[in-house]
């Protein structure tokens, strides 16, 4: 089971750092569809908001940052959970136990990036579900939340 963890959580940190290398690599095509969601363009079926648009570039680069930031945070969180699992592995429970909040962290981290930012923000807010390309991406999204918070509860789990 501690090798699963150890696995599990090298997965996850793989899975963010792979997503923000991603975004960098594609930096313009990544703010292009910042923007696109973020300016609630194409909306028919709810076409008012109770909130305005964000179409300044500063604000949208901001955006798009704080989430290539955040995956990058989670990963790293995560692969230096994993490192300190694997140096844990011979220990007590309560030692490999404690090696775990690092992955824990970013676990969490992650789910806030795709469930938080894309989901509540993304979906509620910026109505992404509205356009094909936004609903793509909230569905994606929803995939990855629960994935990171299946990660989470079985680190998070005790093995005595």
């Amino acid at each position: 089971m501690r090798l699963i963890k150890i696995l599990l959580a090298a997965s996850v940190a793989l899975f963010c750092i792979f997503y923000a290398v991603q975004n960098i690599v594609n930096l313009q095509a990544a703010h292009g569809f910042v923007v696109y969601v973020s300016s609630m363009a194409d909306h028919v079926s709810y076409p008012d908001h109770f909130g305005p648009a964000i179409t300044a570039p500063a604000l949208t680069w901001t955006m798009l940052f704080i989430i290539i930031g955040l995956e990058l945070t989670a990963g790293l969180f995560a692969a230096k959970g994993s490192y300190d699992m694997l140096m844990a592995r011979s220990g007590s429970a309560d030692e490999f136990h404690s090696a775990k909040s690092a992955a824990i962290a970013g676990c969490g981290i992650a789910i806030l990036v795709w469930f938080g930012l894309f989901s509540s923000i993304g979906g509620a807010y910026f109505q992404m579900w509205q356009t094909e390309a936004g609903l793509n991406a909230l569905r994606d999204a929803s995939m990855f939340s629960v994935q990171m918070g299946v990660a989470l509860m079985l680190l998070a789990s005790r093995n005595d």
